[in-house]
């Protein structure tokens, strides 16, 4: 090889010579920049497109985040972006992962487009590969991802070095804001159009809730008698604008429908009426005042996909002490005269309810509306759980469902809400999988392969949100979730619960999707449900770790690592399984709740 040295010297020395040259390489080099946005994932997942993916704070390869992805069935958790490049340019894409069978590349190059990946990453490795765009090639979408079933895979740090496109200016900050129709859970904003805008950002308290791509939005889920502050920001290829000035605007009062005409903080509990099992049977009567609310389990379908609704009190010979018909229909009107609420629960852990046809729908609704009469029930309690709520694959906005079972299941409740009127006290109690891990999943999601199930109940809770008196989601018997800090809570202690209802008083971009947010319900429509002993569920935890999540959630202190996004005084209570395992705990959990709110 030396002998080519001399060669290569002498072209070096002629090339260096010639000034035009010179000044067009070093311009090169000054025109290349980072184009990725966020490619350290410092900022959740803003300017990525993701599938089953969220930031975390562990493993990283630098900063304080990097991008946690989990394949699953025939999802690849693919998370991608689209950047703005210059024609008939060379681009160096790099990125660090860890994780088995981790893919980088580029789309759109205009050329060939390119892929590298690692079969085996345990600790972080560098992927880098280059391309050259087209001749009219202006954007490239950078992605990431793992294979099918494979786990979970880590990325941080990708860049995509080269020429900048011409993307121009960021627009101006809008001006002009000002507000519309203002409702007790919702206020009207409208603004001046920005120049060379694509897109507007609408922020609350400093905190981005929605966009837009015209030059107005309503902003829902708000309380009641309570004032905000919003701004506006214009977006477009070269970024963000910085913020309008602000306006404020306080809701109305709102008639508090839906109340049911509950005591301020309530105490909800679910009393073993159509079987026995460990905790044994407990009459109605027998009951003490401190329970507020008595859901009556279960009552269950005839078949799955019937409609039929049957409530078969317990035997005598499985409930030795089981009093006479005459007896409970007494025993609810007692505690009806003493301000009590007792409802029928539908479903639980043997009752699947698929309503898969109207008619289905309608023989729910009769049925259902014998067991209120035959019993002079205040109301009605959804406990669907297992299979009965389940999205079709092409279902894909909870405000506007389109499976036959969540279509008839709201219809069907709106009957029976309209028939018996205000008083009508309607409640949920569904598990976390069905609400709040909407906030990271709904449905099958974009590629498929997730569980149908997941984040069904959000479209039910959304259209009978007026209507609803409570919503007390499940927290026992529960996988970990992820609250709106994207970090996963588990069961045992008072974090769960305090990020699990956060969730539900602050409202969360279901699947990620910042324009498609699940609206925060009022505070009085929200018990948080727990197990009322060990031997109740998984999920326990003492009455000391029950009073942390009602300090935090109700006076924000005594909240640990967890920030809530707001306080809530209003909060409704706490709803438990059972009355029947509290009694047999000596009424532990009756007993802290009367002590906190005495």
């Amino acid at each position: 090889m030396d002998r080519f040295r001399p060669v290569l010297a002498l072209l070096t020395a002629t090339l260096l010579a010639v000034p035009g040259i010179t000044a067009l390489s070093s311009a090169a080099r000054a025109a290349d920049a980072d184009l990725a946005k966020n490619g350290g994932f410092e900022s959740g997942l803003d300017s990525w497109t993701c599938s089953a993916a969220t930031t975390v704070n562990s493993p990283v390869h630098s900063g304080s985040s990097a991008l946690q992805a989990t394949p699953a069935g025939s999802d690849y958790a693919q998370c991608a972006q689209t950047v703005t490049v210059q024609p008939n340019s060379q681009y160096t894409l790099s990125g660090y992962v860890r994780g088995s069978y981790v893919y980088l590349g580029a789309n759109g190059t205009g050329t060939t487009d390119v892929s590298t990946w690692t079969q085996s990453a345990p600790d972080w490795q560098k992927l880098t590969t280059t391309f050259t765009t087209g001749a009219a090639t202006t954007k490239v979408t950078l992605y990431t991802h793992g294979w099918y079933g494979t786990g979970a895979y880590y990325a941080d740090d990708i860049s995509l070095i080269g020429p900048g496109g011409s993307t121009g200016q960021p627009p101006a900050a809008p001006t002009g804001l000002r507000t519309g129709t203002i409702t007790s859970s919702s206020v009207a904003l409208s603004w001046t159009a920005a120049t060379g805008a694509t897109s507007y950002a609408i922020y609350r308290g400093g905190t981005k809730v929605q966009t837009a791509t015209g030059t107005s939005a309503t902003v829902t889920g708000l309380t009641a008698s309570t004032a905000y502050s919003f701004q506006v920001t214009a977006s477009n290829d070269a970024g963000e604008s910085a913020k309008s000035a602000a306006v404020t605007a306080t809701t109305t009062a709102g008639s508090g429908g839906g109340s049911g005409d509950l005591p301020t903080h309530a105490l909800v509990g679910y009393l073993h009426a159509s079987f026995a099992n460990g905790a044994g049977y407990t009459r109605l009567a027998d009951v003490p005042d401190s329970w507020d609310v008595i859901d009556l389990a279960f009552g269950e379908p005839t078949s799955t996909t019937s409609g039929d609704i049957r409530f078969n009190r317990c035997p005598v010979t499985e409930c030795a002490n089981v009093e006479s018909d005459a007896d409970f229909k007494a025993a609810i009107k007692a505690k009806q005269a003493a301000g009590k609420k007792v409802l029928i629960s539908i479903g639980g852990a043997n009752g699947q309810v698929q309503l898969t046809t109207t008619a289905a729908r309608d023989t729910f609704v009769s049925s259902v509306s014998n067991i209120i009469d035959t019993y002079g029930l205040d109301g009605l309690d959804i406990d669907f759980e297992g299979h009965s709520l389940s999205l079709n694959a092409s279902d894909t906005d909870f405000k506007n469902p389109t499976t036959p079972v969540i279509v008839n299941l709201i219809s069907a409740l709106k009957t029976l809400k309209a028939k018996y009127g205000a008083k009508f006290v309607l409640s949920m109690a569904p598990e976390t999988f069905f609400v709040q891990m909407g906030y990271q999943f709904y449905g099958t999601g974009k590629w498929g392969g997730q569980d149908p199930r997941c984040g069904a109940y959000l479209p039910v809770i959304y259209a009978l949100r007026d209507d609803l008196t409570l919503l007390h989601v499940q927290d026992y018997n529960s996988g970990p979730i992820m609250g709106l800090d994207n970090q996963y809570h588990s069961m045992g202690g008072a974090d769960f619960h305090i990020a699990m209802t956060d969730m539900l008083l602050t409202g969360f971009p279901v699947a990620g999707d910042a324009n498609n947010v699940f609206p925060a319900l009022r505070p009085d429509q929200i018990a948080i449900g727990m197990p009322a002993s060990t031997n109740a569920g998984n999920g326990y935890v003492s009455p000391s770790e029950v009073t942390k999540s009602l300090d935090c959630l109700t006076k924000k202190t005594n909240c640990g690592s967890y920030t809530t996004h707001g306080t809530w005084p209003a909060l409704r209570g706490l709803m438990t399984w059972s009355v029947n395992w509290d009694r047999f705990s000596n009424w532990e959990f009756q007993r802290n709740f009367d002590a906190y709110f005495p």
